[in-house]
Parts: C-alpha cells; structure tokens; sequence
C-alpha cells in the first residue's frame, strides 16, 4: 500500500544521455526519485537499462529496472510496471537474495493485487518473505509480512492481513523506523477501515464503531511518522486514510480541507490512483452533504475518465504510461458511489447500471479470492506433507515453547493474540495483557551466576503457572520479562490476579536457591482497546516503567 519514495508528472525535456558514464546516470535517476521528478527519472531509468544491457552491464541493469518499475508504479501504470519488474526479476535471481529484490517483489505483490492478480500478488509476497528469511533481516521480514497482508486485505479478508501485520509490528515493536512506521500503520489503517465495511453492511453494525475508533487512532498517530519520513507520496497517502475516517464518522468540515489538500499534492506529483480516490472521496463527502446533483456529475467524469484508462488497446497504453488498468477495488467503489447518487436523484437507469456493475466486480473478486486462497492453502499443505509428519510436529512444539521456561515465546504470542485479539473486538468481550519484569535480574546474575539466574526465570514461569487459568496465555516475552494475556478479563480482574502472582513471588523461598537471593516483580497492565498487539504491548511496557519509577516490586495500570 505504501511503496517507499515519491514522484511527479510535470514534463521535462528528456536529458541527453549519450557520452555519460553509467553511474552518473543511476545517481541522476536515484536524485529524480528522492526530488520527486517522475518523468525525468522513468527516461533516466529507460535509457541505463538499455545501455547497462548492450555494454553487458548486470548489476546496473538490475539497479535500473528496479527504479523502472518504482517510477511506473508512482505513474500508475501496473500493469507496465509488473512488466518491467518481472524482467528485472530475471536479472536480479541469479544474483542472489538482496534487500533491492525483497522490495521489487513487494512492489509487485501490491500491483497485482490492485489490479486482482491475487495468485500472481500472494507468489511475490512469498518470494520476499522467503528472501527476507535467507538474508536473516528482521526489519525486511517485518515488511515482507505487512506486504503479504495488504495481498489479504485487497483479497477482502482484513482479518488474516491484521495477524499478519500485527506480527510483523511484533517483530518491531518500538525499533521501528519512521518508513516502518508509517507502512505498519497505515496498512493496519487501510485493514480497519475494509473491516468497517464488512461489519457495517454485515451482521456486526455496532462493531463497526470501534471499529471505525480503532482506524482513526492509527490513522493519527501514522501521520506525524509520515511528516518526519519527507515522502510526498507517504504523506499523501496518510491524509486520505484520516480523511476517510473522519468523512465515515460524519466530520465532514474536518475531513474536507485534509481532502482537498491530498488530492491537489496527488495532481501535482502525479499521484494518478490516489488521486482518484481522493476525487471519489469527495463526491462521498457531497453525497453525504446532501448535495447529490453534484456529486453525480463529478463522479460521471471520473468514471469516464477511468473507464478511457481501462479501454485503451495495449499499443496506446504503451507509449502513455499514464493509461493503464483501474484497480479492481477502486472500480468498485466508483460504480457504489455513482449508484447512491443516481438513487438519491431518482435516475433509475444509470442506478441500476451502476449497482449491477458493482455487483458484477464484487463477485469477480470473490471468486479470484477463492481460486487465490485455494492454491495458497494447497501449496502450503503440499510443503508440509513434503517433511516427515513427525518432525513437522516435533518442529513445531519447538518453534512456540521457549526452552528454558516451558512457557509459549515470541513466535507463539504472534500466532495467539491475534485471534484472541480479534474475538474480543468482534464480541466485544474485555481482555487484558500483564508485562511482568523480573526486578534486578541482571544483578542477580552477576551476583549469583547464571545458572542461579535461570532457576529463578524457571521458578517463576511455575509461579504464574500455579497462579493463572489454563485459557490465559503464558509467555516469555525477554531476558527477565514475561507476559500474561488474560482473555475475558477486565482491568480489575487483571489487577487481582497479577497482586496474587506478586504477592506469590514476594513471600517465596528464594533463599533456598542461593543465600541472600530475593526476587521481586514490577507489573504493567494494560486492557483491550486499542485490539492491536504492538498497541497494547506498548502501553503495558509504558505502565511496566510506571511501577518501576514508583519503587518497583508494584502492580500499574496503563
């Protein structure tokens, strides 16, 4: 949803090329890109790539069709870009996993995606997550997942795109850099917001609400990220995704001016998708003013403009980077936004028209959706029969225990909250999550040694076994940290229990495991909302440093 960089549209006279090293022209195509020139850098692109080829140049040629298909991405030319990617791709393969090919792959995944390639955008997904597990780069992996969750998310299954991203957030946690920021939340943004919409023409209206909340918080806190990022296209993107939430709660003279401002940075950088979007965003904003006559007659001249754009045979579209297929989702809400208009001024035939096509590329997505999914499930069951069922097992159990402890690691807190997660915001039933640290552990271990060190955390984890129900979550979140999620649990229930478990470790015989040894815990809790697990952690840590600031060997609320 979010590709790193910016552009522009204005035309420039194209540079001349001839007599002038390779290198000076990538770095010339790399300024176009971070000064938002888009047409200067495509021609830069187009023309490195066809020298770096006859004068036998790889790795250029490969550096060139990666920014041949960033700049055609900003131009909105998808079906051109996944093009040019899957040539640079041929390049870039053989010479082995790089950061530059899990970004290209994830570039790719999110255009065919757009456009309802859904198979070919959950194969490049998978490719850059398993490159990201080759290089060993937590920071790639964790945008390789939010990548294969935007893939879920276009497919219209906000549910599975939040576990994913929600893990990768877990992966972070407050390591995240400004660009990580932004892609992690506003992509958990651009999720709430498809999930809103489910919810509210579906069978869960009231939670759609908090739904709704959910998307206005991160859609807050990912703008200041995006200001301090510098990316024209960044801070684009994040003023429409607040602006759209603010126009669903019915904040329109709030929403309007951020609006406006998005949709005149779109046409000036040449920002042709989003500015679609935002120039759709603003026919809803008229519709829901009540002023449907206009807002018909601006979305006819968007759907004609789009519909040119879709129409245009493959040779035109070549020579004009600008025309280019329409995603599938944005078609959608045109002909939704077109048809209330028409109903709303009594034109029975072009609503009608409009509702059927809309009715129409829904069910189109549906089945790629299906078909997508199937193949997904299919290839993932045929990797798995492919080991032994033994050591699948055997794999498995070790991938979620932390060895020392017994008690469930990072990996198994990825795969759990979530659902956990996802069930109290749909039922809306309470629960709450207890970040539990071992006070002076380290002191502990200097002290007492290591070994010593390890019998405390083992004791501990069969303290908070002894103490917790078998339905509440047990993890070791760190070194000397651990946490407690306690589904159907509201804050002061969370209190108790976590009193009892301090209480349990003040009164214990540490003395036994060495003279002089005492064992103390600072607890921080925090409760659902916001139903996001890089969120709630966050503000659990938060409360964790409260109770430590005030002594330690304490219980505090977020």
């Amino acid at each position: 949803m979010f590709p790193h960089g910016a552009s522009s549209s204005v035309p420039v006279p194209a540079p001349a090329f001839d007599g002038v090293p390779l290198s000076e022209l990538l770095e010339r195509a790399r300024l176009a890109q971070q000064q938002a020139r888009l047409d200067d850098g495509v021609a830069l692109a187009d023309a490195i790539w066809d020298r770096a080829e006859a004068e036998g140049f790889i790795n250029e040629q490969a550096e060139a069709g990666k920014l041949r298909s960033f700049f055609r991405l900003r131009m909105g030319d998808l079906p051109g870009m996944l093009d040019v990617g899957e040539r640079a791709l041929r390049l870039m393969r053989p010479l082995g996993a790089s950061p530059a090919m899990c970004e290209l792959l994830r570039w790719m995944s999110l255009a065919a995606c757009e456009l309802g390639a859904y198979e070919q955008g959950l194969a490049c997904a998978h490719e850059a997550l398993k490159l990201a597990g080759e290089l060993g780069d937590m920071r790639l992996h964790a945008v390789a997942l939010n990548g294969l969750g935007a893939c879920f998310e276009r497919m219209g299954d906000p549910w599975q795109a939040e576990r994913l991203m929600s893990e990768a957030a877990g992966l972070l946690r407050s390591n995240a850099t400004p660009f990580e920021q932004v892609v992690t939340l506003t992509n958990l943004c651009t999720v709430a917001l498809g999930a809103y919409h489910l919810q509210r023409d579906g069978a869960a209206p009231a939670q759609a609400t908090r739904t709704l909340e959910r998307a206005l918080e991160l859609a807050r806190e990912a703008r200041p990220h995006s200001l301090q990022l510098g990316d024209r296209y960044g801070i684009a993107l994040t003023a429409s995704n607040f602006a759209e939430v603010l126009l669903l709660m019915g904040r329109l003279d709030e929403a309007e001016p951020m609006l406006i401002e998005a949709r005149d940075e779109c046409e000036r950088a040449g920002f042709r998708l989003l500015d679609w979007r935002l120039r759709c965003m603003l026919a809803e904003l008229q519709l829901a003013r009540g002023q449907a006559r206009m807002a018909w007659q601006q979305l006819q001249v968007l759907c004609a403009e789009t519909e040119h754009v879709a129409t245009t045979d493959a040779p035109a579209a070549a020579t004009s980077p600008a025309l280019h297929d329409v995603p599938l989702f944005l078609r959608v809400r045109l002909h939704q936004a077109s048809y209330r208009a028409a109903k709303a001024l009594a034109l029975l035939g072009p609503s009608l028209f409009h509702l059927e096509q809309a009715r129409t590329l829904e069910r189109r997505r549906a089945v790629s959706q299906l078909m997508a999914q199937s193949q997904y499930f299919v290839s993932r069951m045929e990797a798995e029969f492919a080991t032994d069922p033994a050591s699948v097992a055997a794999r498995d159990a070790a991938e979620f225990k932390d060895p020392l402890t017994g008690l469930g690691n990072r990996r198994c807190l990825e795969t759990r909250l979530p659902p956990l997660l996802r069930t109290a915001e749909q039922e809306a039933r309470p629960l709450t999550v207890a970040l539990i640290d071992a006070d002076g552990l380290r002191n502990i271990n200097e002290r007492h040694g290591h070994e010593i060190g390890d019998r405390v955390l083992q004791e501990l984890a069969e303290l908070l076994r002894e103490n917790t129900r078998g339905s509440d979550l047990l993890l070791r979140w760190s070194g000397e940290e651990f946490l407690v999620v306690f589904p159907d649990t509201i804050a002061d229930r969370g209190f108790e229990v976590c009193e009892r478990i301090r209480a349990s470790v003040s009164v214990h015989p540490w003395h036994e495991l060495a003279p002089g040894l005492d064992v103390t815990l600072s607890m921080g809790l925090a409760s659902a909302p916001p139903y996001a697990t890089d969120l709630l952690i966050a503000r659990a840590n938060a409360a964790v440093e409260r109770a430590k600031h005030l002594g330690r060997n304490r219980v505090a609320l977020a």
